[in-house]
């Protein structure tokens, strides 16, 4: 075997020993174990910093609540519909209605809204953005929702969209969380 070879060997030893016990002996370790051994006067001990060591022991850290049962901001319902108007309107002022275009672009348009309403950066409010894209033709739709909700603290901002060819509603819910 190659001095290369054998330095090679040494290091994946060491390299397995420190991953079980997290350091080893850099002086003729292999010699300490065996009976009748000549033990030499001093031993040195390498350790890797770099390799994570055992998770530190004890309580895991709680936090306190903050007990916060108001929000120090209202929900800014007028803001976010005109960004629901905004968004809406560039996006489908000049599409037609094509099944496989709306379903897309129904998800395009609630994540850019979720991104817009987020940069508002309104404390401790879940957004929630639910956008329907229909075909304009002869017929009816009602749509409704249910969740719990707080009326002093919790609101909506919806918005209608219309072109020759579509339909679209835009419901943007702010729910606080306490």
């Amino acid at each position: 075997m190659s001095d290369k070879q054998t330095s090679d060997m040494a290091r994946d030893k060491a390299a397995r020993l420190l991953k079980k016990r997290g350091s080893a002996s850099s002086l003729m370790s292999s010699e300490y174990g065996r009976p009748g051994a000549r033990k030499h006067g001093s031993v040195s001990t390498v350790s890797f910093i770099d390799e994570p060591h055992e998770p530190m022991r004890g309580p895991p850290v709680r936090l306190e609540p903050t007990y916060q049962l108001a929000p120090e901001k209202k929900f800014p319902v007028s803001k976010v519909k005109h960004i629901l108007m905004d968004v809406l309107e560039s996006y489908l002022a000049e599409e037609k209605y094509e099944p496989e275009l709306c379903r897309q672009m129904t998800k395009t348009i609630s994540e850019v809204v979720k991104a817009r309403v987020k940069d508002l950066l309104v404390k401790r409010y879940k957004v929630i953005v639910l956008i329907h894209i229909g075909q304009l033709k002869d017929q009816g739709m009602k749509m409704g929702s249910r969740c719990l909700w707080d009326p002093n603290n919790d609101t909506f901002s919806s918005y209608e969209f219309t072109n020759n060819s579509l339909f679209a509603v835009g419901n943007v819910y702010g729910v606080y969380y306490e």
